[in-house]
Order: structure tokens, then sequence, then C-alpha cells
């Protein structure tokens, strides 16, 4: 959603919006600087824990992500759902001077920056309450809970901003700030701060000035194109604000639950176990967040595609292009997982010694994730399909699942019982978020093609595990071994004529032919039926 989107409001209803080739073309555009843009992110975000693990050991370590954990959870609340109504209004608004969508702003931002003061202010107050509850770390964890409600309206400030430049900038300006400026500075400041003999207060004060920049920046790119400085009208009308809010309230509880993810853990975790457990397990969840990037990015290429499908009620189509993309994710996220599950310690063992107690937590995650992963983007297909209702509903029996695990598992079996309960908060969400996608399309959503690709990579990733176990271990040796095992297994396979095709295929799907190729398949084997 670039600004050259708000030119389809203006044509008429008979009219097309937009060329489809053209459209296809900034899919594809867009697609693949989402898929760098979240790799890049996951990369300096993993380098942010191993500065955070090796410069403050796991109790250390621990009360920085308890910090960044109510940060990110409290700020996912108090955006009350605006960036996603953001994304979906400003697109439909006219820019520049003249335009109507600088009248968004004040509804858009108001409301939750009000909230993220209350909150935050609500907590600085509390924070000598909640100190000894959460870090357990006498003055210093009462500073580092205050400066962490302090900083939620920053945070919330930056949601929001940068979503109104993904919608008026062209893609790589969000990319830029998103996925490189914050990902990047974070880890260089934190690892100054580290360095220089500072305190965990110092470091996670490295980890928000980037939050800083980044709201300067994203000031400065949407100013022009909204027209503030050309007399746009910043006043909203009442219709602005109800269909803004209309919008954004139902998705708020489900969008702050995503955002939360694993910081949950981090802090049931803290408060149950204790600073040194949480600083294990916010590890590890980086492990296993890094393992959803190939998910995350084709859920970026994909989802305007299956909005089309769907809101065409072109139901086989759909499910159709969920099922060859599912493909996808799964040989590109399954060896993450499977090495994952046999070499945790490996993985571990980069941050530190003292983090090695994690291992069976990295197994029960990974093994969990084959689940998630491997049933595709199924969250994807109920919002695409306007089921944000079904949606809110798994994401919370998610979370309930998580909660109500962990406050029975963690103060018994620390990392482990923690683990346990995410593991089954997200099979369960999953799950059932895959039998609802089922039941709506009516469609199958698992094919013998999607089977025999999660059956070759299990033996082939299987085999080049156990070749490392053999030779190496399960710690870093091991892990080594199998890279390089798997490694040539990859070039091997790449040489073979079907292998290359498969790919061919692959790379069509992602620019946009497969939607032709799924609704030619539908239509000769089953007739769409509107809702």
């Amino acid at each position: 959603m670039t600004a050259g989107t708000h030119s389809a409001v203006d044509s008429g209803p008979d009219e097309p919006s937009v060329d489809a080739t053209a459209a296809a073309r900034r899919g594809v555009r867009t697609g693949l600087a989402g898929l760098a843009g979240a790799a890049a992110n996951g990369l300096f975000g993993f380098l942010l824990v191993v500065v955070i693990t090796r410069g403050y050991g796991t109790v250390g370590s621990g009360a920085f992500f308890t910090a960044v954990g109510i940060v990110t959870v409290t700020a996912a609340v108090c955006t009350l759902g605006a960036e996603t109504a953001l994304i979906w209004l400003l697109p439909r608004r006219r820019l520049g001077g003249r335009g109507d969508a600088a009248r968004v702003l004040p509804v858009a931002l108001l409301p939750p920056l009000v909230a993220a003061v209350v909150v935050g202010l609500v907590g600085v107050v509390a924070a000598g309450a909640l100190g000894p509850r959460l870090l357990n770390t006498g003055e210093g964890g009462t500073s580092l809970i205050a400066v962490s409600f302090a900083a939620v309206p920053l945070v919330v400030a930056m949601t929001l901003l940068l979503a109104v430049v993904r919608c008026v900038r062209p893609i790589r300006a969000y990319v830029g700030v998103q996925s490189v400026l914050v990902p990047l500075a974070r880890p260089v400041l934190v690892g100054l701060a580290a360095v220089a003999g500072g305190g965990v207060l110092v470091g996670l004060t490295g980890w928000l000035l980037p939050a800083v920049f980044a709201v300067l920046v994203c000031l400065a790119l949407v100013v022009g194109p909204l027209g503030v400085r050309r007399g746009a009208a910043l006043r909203p009308e009442r219709a602005d604000w109800s269909a803004f809010w209309r919008f954004a309230l139902p998705r708020a509880a489900s969008a702050a639950i995503d955002a939360s993810a694993v910081w949950v853990g981090v802090l049931l975790t803290s408060m149950l176990a204790g600073p040194a457990d949480a600083g294990v397990f916010g590890a590890v969840g980086r492990y296993i967040l890094a393992g959803q990037l190939a998910m995350h990015g084709l859920r970026v290429a994909v989802s305007p595609q299956l909005s089309r499908l769907l809101g065409r009620s072109e139901r086989a189509a759909a499910a159709a292009v969920h099922r060859q993309l599912t493909v996808w994710v799964l040989m590109l996220s399954w060896p993450v997982y499977l090495l994952l599950a046999v070499f945790g310690l490996g993985f571990l063992e980069i941050f530190g010694p003292e983090f090695t107690s994690g291992a069976a937590a990295v197994t029960v995650l990974a093994l969990a994730m084959l689940v998630n992963t491997g049933l595709g983007n199924v969250q994807s297909l109920l919002l695409m399909g306007g089921r944000s209702g079904l949606h809110l509903t798994t994401t919370v029996t998610g979370l309930l699942v998580t909660v109500s695990l962990g406050l029975w598992l963690i103060p018994g079996h620390g990392v482990t019982g923690a683990a346990v309960a995410w593991a089954a908060g997200i099979a369960i969400e999953n799950l059932t978020a895959f039998g609802c996608a089922r039941a709506v399309l009516g469609q199958p959503l698992v094919d013998a093609a999607l089977l025999r690709a999660a059956a070759g990579v299990v033996v082939g990733v299987s085999a080049a595990a156990l070749a490392g176990v053999i030779v190496g271990g399960r710690g870093l040796p091991g892990l080594v071994v199998a890279l390089g095992v798997l490694a040539a297994g990859c070039v091997g396979l790449s040489t073979m004529p079907d292998v290359r095709r498969f790919i061919r295929v692959t790379m069509r799907q992602l620019r946009g032919d497969i939607e032709a190729e799924s609704a030619a398949a539908g239509a000769t084997s089953t007739s769409p039926k509107g809702r």
C-alpha cells in the first residue's frame, strides 16, 4: 500500500482501479521487500539477544527481557488496534493538501496516546509495588519498571507513525526504518552500554533511544505526502471517528495478543521463577520466533491475493494458494525447527554456558512450531476472509491455555514449564484456527503434495542431524556437522531437474501467477459459492 494506492478511491465504481499487471508487479516488489525486511529484522534481533545475554548474564538479561516485555505488551494494548486500522483506512483516502487523509491522524493518534500516557503514569507510580514482584532486584528493579512504563507513549507513537509511513511512502521507506534503523541501532547502543560497564537500566535506555530516532524520521516522512504543510485539513469529522474505531476496536485484543507473543512467557517466568529463568526463556524465545521469518515474509506477499480471492468468493482458488504456499513455508521453516529440536544445547551455547539449561525448552517449543508452520497461515485465511471474530477467539484461546498452564507449571519446572505452557498455547491456537478456516472455506487445506514435502524434509534433516549427533554430539560441534551435511544435500538437490522446476513454479506463485492458475484449477474442480 503505497502513496499511489489512493487513486483507486477516486475512480468510479465501474472503472478498474489499477492495471492488473502493474498491481502484480507491485505485489512482487512489496512481498520481496517485506521478506528482506523480515530477514534483516530477525538477524539484527538475534544479534541484540547475543549482546544482551553476553553482556548481562542470566539474571541481568532476565531483568532486561522483563522490562522489554512490559514495554511491548503495554504498548500493544494501548495501541487499541489503531495500527491495523491505519493500514486499512489511509489507502482509501486522498493524499496531499486537498486530500482528506490527514484528518485520520488525530483520530488514530489521540486515543492511543492518551491511553498510553495514563497507563504509563499509573505504571510509574506503581513501580515500587511491581518491582519486587516482577524482578525481585530491589531499588534497581523499581527504576527499571518505572522507565519501562514511562517509555510506553514513545513506543505507541512509533508504532502508529510507522503504520502511516507504510501507507503513504514506498515499502522501502517503511523497511528502512522498521527493519533496519531501529533493529540495527539497538544492538549497537546496548553493546556500547554493556562495554562501558553500564547496568541494565543504561542498556534499556540504549534499547529505547532508536524509538526516538524512528519517531522523528517518520514525522519527516509523512508530513509531505499528507500535505500537512500545504493546508491539509487536520480537523476530523464525526464520520471519521466512527469509521476508524468501528474497524479498530474489534481488532485491538487480538493485535495485542499477537504482539505480546513470547513476552507473556517472559513476564510469567520472571514473576514465578525469577529473573535468571526469565533471561533463559527470553533467549529461547528469540530462536523460536526467528524460525517464523519465512512465514511472516510470505504472509506479507500473499495476504492481498487471499483477500481478493475470498472477496470474490473463489474459495477453491484461495485454498489452493494456501496449500501451495504452506509447502514453501514448511520447506523453509521445518529444517530450522528440526535442528533446534535436536541441537537446542548447541544453539544456546552461543549465548553462554549459563543459558544451556533451556535446551529442553528449545526442543519442546521447536516441536510446537512444527505444528504452527505445518498448518500454514491459517490466521491470515480467517482475517482476509473477514472472520476477525474467529481470529480473536483462537488467539484468546491460545493465550488462556498459555497463562493457565504457566501459572501451574512454571513454579515447579521453571523455563521448561514455561515452554510447555507456551507450546500448548501455540498448538491449540493453530489447530483451532485450522479447523475454523477449514469450515469457513469448505475446502481441503492439506493435500498429498504437502504431506510429501513434510516427509521429505523430515527424512533429509533427520539424516543430517543424525550424522551431526554421531560425529559431534548435540552441542555446537554436532550442529556444525549437521549444517554442513544439510548444505551439501541442498546443493545436490538443486541440480535435479524436478527440484529446479518446483522452485520456478513457486517463484511464479509468489509473483501472483498462482492466482490465475489456482482460479483455473478451482473452476475445473469446484464451482465457487458465495458466502
